[in-house]
C-alpha cells in the first residue's frame, strides 16, 4: 500500500490521551477503545491477536482481572462500557505497535502511527522534565527538614494577607458639620 493511497484518519490527541490507562504499573490501552478507534468490532479486533498470540507476549497485552476492571469502571461517572461478558485486554505501547501488522486497514495503520507519536511525545515529555522533577523532590525534602522555619514563612504571609477590618479614615474633603 502505497503512502498516497492512506486516507488521513486524523484522533485528537486528547481522545487518544483521554483512553490511555496506568494499570500494573504500565501505561495500555483497552480492546474496546482500540477497536472503536480503527473501526473495528472488539471480537474482530480480539480474533485477529488470537490468530497472531506468538506475537503478543504478556508484556505486550494481558486480561485484566476481575478486581482491575471493577476499579477501572467504578472511575467512570457514567459507564459506557455496557455490559461485558469477557474482561477486556489491555494492551501496552508494544502491543498497540504490533496490532498494526495484525490489523492491516487503512485506518488501523493510521490510528496505530499518531498512538506510537503520542506514547513517544508522553517519553520525551518525562524525559525533558526530569531536572525539574528532581529539583521540586530536593525542594519538597528540604521543607520536610526545615518546618519550622516554613512554618514561620507562612506565618508572615497569612498576616500580610488578612485584612483587618478597622474603619479606614475617608480620603478627600469633608465639609464641616456632615458626618460620614
Amino acid at each position: 500500500m502505497s503512502k498516497s493511497k492512506l486516507r488521513d484518519v486524523k484522533i485528537p490527541e486528547e481522545i487518544i490521551l483521554e483512553k490511555i490507562y496506568v494499570i500494573r504499573g504500565q501505561k495500555v490501552m483497552l480492546d474496546k477503545d482500540l477497536a472503536e478507534m480503527y473501526g473495528v468490532q472488539v471480537r474482530r479486533l480480539n480474533e485477529a491477536v488470537k490468530r497472531n498470540i506468538m506475537r503478543f507476549p504478556e508484556d505486550f497485552m494481558f486480561q485484566l482481572k476481575q478486581n482491575e476492571w471493577s476499579n477501572l469502571k467504578s472511575q467512570f461517572a457514567t459507564s459506557s462500557w455496557g455490559g461485558t461478558r469477557k474482561l477486556p485486554y489491555a494492551f501496552t505501547e508494544q502491543g498497540v505497535a504490533m496490532l498494526s501488522s495484525v490489523l492491516n486497514s487503512e485506518t488501523a495503520i493510521q490510528v496505530n502511527i499518531q498512538i506510537i507519536r503520542l506514547f513517544t511525545k508522553m517519553k520525551q515529555l518525562i524525559l525533558d522534565n526530569k531536572d525539574l522533577w528532581m529539583k521540586i523532590e530536593k525542594i519538597e525534602q528540604h521543607l520536610l527538614k526545615n518546618d519550622e522555619e516554613i512554618k514561620t514563612v507562612f506565618d508572615y504571609l497569612k498576616k500580610l494577607l488578612i485584612q483587618e477590618n478597622k474603619p479606614r479614615n475617608p480620603i478627600g474633603f469633608r465639609s464641616p458639620g456632615k458626618k460620614d
